[in-house]
């Protein structure tokens, strides 16, 4: 279904109907046995297969309308669908069903003196919307997890990714169908008006989370709009760190790898960070690497002093989350100078230290305050899918509640159950 009017009247009473039929629908998930939401998934994995025909054409409109608009080719890459992320988006939903249903699930519980038993138990959030842009993959990995979740699910897709999200929807809602679970459990946003985020973000007496997914610019308008709490990361201005004792080609394959893998992604390394010892034999071979793979260099005056290939570096540059194939190098002369620069610049999304030195790679785990940090491996493992956790709706960078990946556990709440046996307080 789609609207043309852009009459903000019309725009409200769809998202109430929306809302109210995600309200409904998270009732019924509620109690939900397992067993149907892993079929209603597995069943939306063989239609995204089936399907794959009609995700590429559809995917394919998309491609060219952002094309048309000028969008960067890192843009254009999130964008796009080919067969293997169409495998991937029904793999991913067969990873979901096979995670553990979170909703029940005892997270602690034991038994006061007076015979009180108490319990601490999973469940559901309750309606989660979910906001996005580009990344058309984000209907099947956020309809997976809220499901698994016990969660009804309102998205709202970019513009860029519409065709391809409703195809993808179309798949989701087959799921369910076959599953016999309320249809409403997951709804797509069926218009592209901008004006449906507004009325979405005042929706306090049906949606209960807000996750946004996009651009700095949707994020900071998302959170200065919003009257529900959000899960939310502002940018994804990462940091790799190469210290006096990285090896040589554990850097090289890193750095490459955390920059040049997929650009456009929020886990992709912004600025390197390179310890002054290891300059001379270090800094030439990962920027020959680097600019090999097409990457524009920005660099402070050390940097461009060791290498005339890396260009200037201005103070807004530390601060950006380009996107794109572009880096910002800094050289630092401790691994402290390291975490201060994190901390004055960075967004709290992914960190990484290159070292051999288990000293040195501790204190940076320890010290960083970033919501992920790692020793000798790729930012580009900030990835739910990556953790284990089957998909993620978001990377939180908040340190209430869900932080990191945010699976299917991190959209559930809890509830204490006390089981008595008469008991009456003095």
């Amino acid at each position: 279904m789609t609207i043309a009017t852009t009459d903000t009247a019309d725009i409200a009473t769809l998202m109430g109907r929306i809302g109210a039929a995600a309200k409904d629908a998270a009732a019924q998930l509620a109690t939900v046995p397992g067993a149907a939401k892993n079929a209603a998934l597995m069943a939306a994995a063989r239609h995204i297969r089936d399907g794959r025909a009609a995700l590429l054409a559809a995917n394919a409109k998309d491609v060219a309308a952002g094309k048309e608009k000028g969008l960067s080719p890192a843009m254009l890459d999130r964008l796009a669908l080919n067969e293997a992320r169409i495998e991937a988006m029904a793999r991913g939903l067969e990873e979901v069903a096979a995670l553990p249903d979170p909703v029940g699930a005892i997270m602690a519980e034991w038994d006061r003196p007076n015979g009180l038993h108490i319990a601490r138990v999973r469940v559901p959030l309750g309606v989660i919307g979910v906001i996005y842009e580009s990344r058309p993959n984000v209907t099947a990995d956020a309809g997976a997890l809220c499901l698994k979740a016990g969660n009804a699910a309102i998205l709202r897709g970019g513009s860029e990714s519409f065709h391809s999200s409703a195809a993808i929807m179309d798949c989701l809602a087959a799921g369910l169908s076959e599953a016999k679970l309320p249809a409403a459990a997951i709804q797509l946003v069926p218009i592209t008006d901008r004006a449906a985020v507004g009325v979405m973000l005042t929706m306090t007496d049906t949606i209960d989370v807000i996750v946004p997914r996009g651009g700095k610019s949707l994020i900071e308008r998302i959170t200065a709009e919003s009257r529900i709490p959000l899960f939310k990361h502002l940018e994804g201005i990462c940091h790799t760190y190469v210290d006096r004792a990285a090896d040589l080609e554990k850097a090289r394959k890193v750095t490459l790898n955390a920059k040049m893998r997929r650009p456009g992604i929020c886990g992709a390394t912004e600025t390197l960070l390179i310890h002054n010892d290891v300059v001379a034999t270090h800094l030439k071979p990962i920027i020959d690497d680097l600019i090999a793979a097409g990457c524009e260099l920005r660099g402070d005056a050390r940097a461009r002093a060791a290498d005339p290939r890396i260009g200037p570096v201005t103070e807004e540059d530390w601060s950006t989350e380009y996107l794109d194939a572009i880096l910002s190098i800094a050289i630092v002369d401790s691994i402290d100078a390291a975490i201060a620069h994190i901390a004055k610049y960075g967004s709290e999304h992914t960190e990484s230290i290159i070292t051999e030195d288990d000293t040195a790679a501790e204190r940076f785990l320890a010290r960083v305050g970033s919501a992920i940090v790692m020793h000798n491996a790729s930012t580009q493992f900030a990835d739910g899918g990556e953790f284990g956790m089957g998909a993620e709706i978001g990377i939180s960078t908040g340190k209430l509640h869900a932080r990191g990946p945010v699976g299917v556990e991190q959209l559930t709440t809890f509830k204490y159950v006390v089981r008595g046996n008469g008991q009456v307080r003095p």
